[in-house]
């Protein structure tokens, strides 16, 4: 079973200073996950830091998904870690401007990323550079848009057979 371990925090944070100083922009605890905010450009060097490490080891990429922040006009992205040999998780975000949502790919650590980063693509926008096959996976091929936004419409704008008045408007 997990336990939540403040100096394993810690100690993460402090290998990844050390290594990673203006890379690293904050730590901070949310819910029950220590949280890593990082610069884009290195988040190929930091993941694989985190997954080669000796003493960290975390060797296993749980979920990578988007974010979509339409008050500060930018794309994010989340990649939740797992060190099974300290039985430790940790989330590690990073943002990119939603005019040029560019982000490297972490397909070259972890092959898993694949179908986890098309998805985002998909359903974001965000582009992941170097990605060996960034395809739209579940919507068709000329779909329009990026559904997981918050900027996208909730309905159909194309019904005509609808009635607004049935949903309180």
């Amino acid at each position: 079973m997990y336990q939540f371990n403040p100096e394993r925090n810690q100690l993460v944070v402090s290998k990844l200073k050390v290594r990673f100083n203006d890379a690293i922009q904050s730590g901070e605890l949310l819910a029950d996950m220590f949280c890593i905010t990082i610069r884009k450009e290195s988040v190929p060097d930091i993941l694989l830091f985190l997954r080669d490490n000796n003493e960290l080891q975390y060797n296993f990429l749980t979920t990578l998904c988007g974010m979509h922040y339409p008050e500060k006009e930018q794309l994010g992205v989340v990649y939740h870690l797992h060190s099974f040999v300290n039985n430790h998780r940790i989330r590690i975000k990073t943002v990119t401007n939603i005019d040029d949502p560019k982000i490297p790919t972490a397909t070259t650590i972890w092959p898993s990323a694949n179908w986890m980063e098309r998805e985002a693509f998909e359903f974001f926008g965000i582009q992941f550079e170097g990605h060996p096959n960034l395809v739209r996976i579940l919507n068709v091929d000329d779909f329009v848009g990026f559904p997981m936004r918050k900027d996208f419409p909730l309905e159909d704008q194309t019904r005509e057979d609808k009635d607004d008045g049935m949903f309180g408007r």
